[in-house]
């Protein structure tokens, strides 16, 4: 008995081990493939929730907005200034546009994405609305 523990133990002493090169190309060829499977969906999904992103912040800047007309009864030399002084929480980075007494247009930006509101009774949108210059 003590004669094969030692032939086994002679036998793995001189035993190198490891991966060889082919079976390090296969797991390289594997990680390539996922990744070319996991990176456009990853894209994909960081746009969408970029355009989410930009579509909330402008529906968050809206009673700020509002609450501007109600104190000032004109939407006229509104700026992203003012609205922060009304509400904090605004995340707008441009300037809004085409203020009148009764109507405004606002735009915001996240990631590249754009959304768009211009005036009181129009929707949050993701084209730029036509007549908008913001």
């Amino acid at each position: 008995m003590s004669s094969f523990i030692s032939k086994l133990q002679a036998r793995l002493a001189k035993e190198e081990s490891g991966f060889t090169l082919i079976e390090l190309l296969i797991v390289l060829v594997i990680i390539g493939i996922l990744l070319a499977i996991a990176v456009p969906s990853y894209l994909g999904f960081k746009d969408r929730a970029n355009q989410t992103a930009a579509t909330a912040n402008l529906r968050s800047a809206v009673p700020a907005v509002e609450t501007y007309f109600s104190d000032n009864d004109t939407y006229d030399l509104m700026t992203v200034a003012k609205l922060k002084l009304i509400d904090q929480g605004v995340k707008m980075t441009v300037e809004p546009a085409d203020l009148s007494a009764s109507s405004y247009c606002i735009k915001t930006d996240v990631g590249g994405k754009f959304a768009w509101k211009a005036g009181p009774a129009a929707e949050v949108v993701k084209l730029k609305p036509v007549g908008c210059t913001v």
